[in-house]
């Protein structure tokens, strides 16, 4: 048995679960609707921020136009954020249906990762494209392009952006799958999601730029995990992080990534000894 073969069950999840999740279009537009509603309100606070004289030290390391661009940036990556668990998984261990998952001749946690790789990417992509298509084309046709999503840095920059964007895909199915684990020990997913979702919205960048806080905290704010999700790849998108800084960028994401990953084997495997199957 090839590479091929061991590996295509594990595809195989992540298709049907990415088509299936590509039906619920009425659910992306309402996302879509809904994020464009905060997106503008963040640009409208983030412009009489920067009108004030209190921006002068933030303004150095992002400009007005960026933080805009990070805005819409931010509501179009948004699912990439880790503070849900992957709701057939919290279905799953509240029936019982999770001893199935134990019984399949596959790898349980390959399987559940490409599972939640796949709920995540079927989210990511039309909301991508729907946001892309209303602040970088609809806003500048209709005379707000100050209010706009501007073009990355350059071509390496919009490269490096994209591929870090994969690998924070990867990254938040890793950190899902550690909500999974917990969901499947607690068979409850409400404690955990209360408590993770305060702390990815501060720490991934999403309610503020990572680069508008405090310089000293900036080397400490870069190499935690969260900051993969989102600030990595928007440093990357504006060429603040270029060269060997870029590389090194991405090279984080990947240590976090393999750690994570082997921390919720682990987690899981412990889980799955002692687990006590409820249902019938």
């Amino acid at each position: 048995m090839g590479p091929r073969d061991l590996a295509r069950p594990y595809v195989a999840a992540f298709v049907s679960r990415f088509l299936q999740m590509l039906q619920y279009r009425t659910a992306a537009l309402a996302g879509f609707a809904t994020q464009c509603w905060w997106g503008g309100i963040k640009v409208m606070v983030f412009a009489a921020f920067y009108s004030g004289s209190a921006i002068a030290g933030a303004a150095s390391s992002m400009t007005l136009a960026q933080a805009i661009t990070y805005t819409w940036l931010a509501q179009g990556l948004l699912v990439l954020m880790p503070w849900l668990g992957d709701p057939e998984v919290a279905q799953a261990a509240r029936t019982g249906a999770v001893a199935y998952d134990r019984l399949r001749p596959v790898d349980a946690y390959a399987l559940w990762f490409a599972r939640t790789a796949g709920w995540i990417a079927a989210r990511l992509l039309p909301r991508v494209a729907l946001m892309a298509a209303f602040a970088a084309v609809a806003l500048p046709l209709v005379g707000l392009g100050d209010w706009a999503w501007q073009l990355p840095a350059n071509a390496m920059a919009g490269a490096a952006f994209l591929l870090s964007v994969v690998l924070g895909l990867l990254l938040s199915t890793a950190m899902v799958m550690l909500l999974n684990v917990a969901t499947t020990a607690a068979l409850n997913e409400r404690g955990i999601q209360a408590v993770a979702t305060p702390v990815v919205i501060v720490f991934s960048g999403n309610l503020l730029p990572l680069a508008l806080l405090p310089d000293a905290w900036q080397t400490a704010l870069l190499v935690q995990p969260l900051a993969g999700l989102f600030d990595i790849p928007a440093r990357l998108y504006f060429g603040q992080l270029s060269g060997a800084h870029a590389l090194g960028a991405l090279g984080l994401q990947c240590f976090w990534i393999v750690a994570l990953v082997a921390f919720g084997r682990m987690a899981m495997g412990r889980t799955m000894r002692s687990l006590q199957v409820q249902g019938g």
